[in-house]
């Protein structure tokens, strides 16, 4: 790792969802993966729902998104971490990305990077939520359902996965962060309060969020990529540096 600095953070590509173009959303996803330096980057960090939606059976995985995987693991054979945290949409990742030799991580994760504390996460649920939205998350880590989903066809495991999740994203308006109204934005005032937080650093709402909170720490929301552009963010040692949809490297 001597001489790599830069650690890149991206989150909701969503993968899959076919809203708008998903080959050309994979293309430039993988584009991006492509472009990462090998020889000044030294991890990469998902930041949830990089699949729009992800099952493992035994011996069957998603088939959507197979670029991306060879990019990953071509990253990883490069010398780069990469870290995977799941969100709300690829909660249902087991073993697989393990296997490829990628970290799995749950929120909140705190890592020091080059001598800067981060707290990382999909951002979904922390500071609390609303109770259907709890107990949906409740029932999908059970194991009773993911016994029961495990036991269907994976034709129509994933038809129904995809079709719940476009047809909840088609019926709801593009979401805007509330700020200080956001139980993240709790979350992270009362995490600053208890330790020393460099940077907060989630995905999940699909804003381009860049904040800084009362206590001097940076919180930062990750854009999603399903509108266009290339959104991710990069610490290069130093400093944190938020790409917003369209901006070039």
């Amino acid at each position: 790792m001597a001489g790599r600095s830069e650690v890149y953070f991206v989150s909701d590509v969503h993968l899959g969802l076919k809203i708008g173009d998903p080959a050309e959303r994979e293309a430039r996803f993988t584009g991006f993966l492509k472009s990462i330096p090998r020889d000044r980057a030294k991890a990469l960090y998902m930041l949830g729902d990089i699949w729009d939606f992800w099952f493992e059976y035994r011996d069957v995985v998603p088939r959507c998104g197979t670029r991306v995987l060879a990019a990953l693991v071509e990253l990883m054979d490069a010398g780069v971490e990469v870290w995977f945290c799941p969100g709300n949409h690829d909660l249902w990742t087991f073993s697989y990305f393990e296997e490829l030799g990628m970290h799995k991580f749950t929120q909140p994760f705190y890592v020091e990077i080059e001598g800067k504390t981060f707290c990382l996460g999909h951002g979904d649920a922390l500071g609390g939520a609303k109770w259907n939205y709890r107990l949906m998350l409740k029932l999908f880590n059970s194991r009773f359902l993911r016994a029961l989903f495990a036991s269907l066809h994976p034709r129509i495991a994933f038809g129904l996965g995809l079709g719940w999740s476009r047809s909840n994203r088609a019926s709801r308006a593009p979401y805007r962060f509330r700020g200080a109204e956001e139980p993240l934005y709790r979350f992270a005032l009362e995490a600053s309060a208890e330790r020393h937080v460099d940077y907060f650093v989630f995905g999940h709402f699909h804003d381009d969020v860049d904040m800084t909170l009362p206590g001097g720490s940076r919180f930062v929301v990750l854009k999603d990529w399903i509108d266009g552009g290339v959104p991710y963010g990069m610490f290069n040692g130093s400093s944190f540096e938020l790409h917003s949809p369209g901006s070039s490297r």
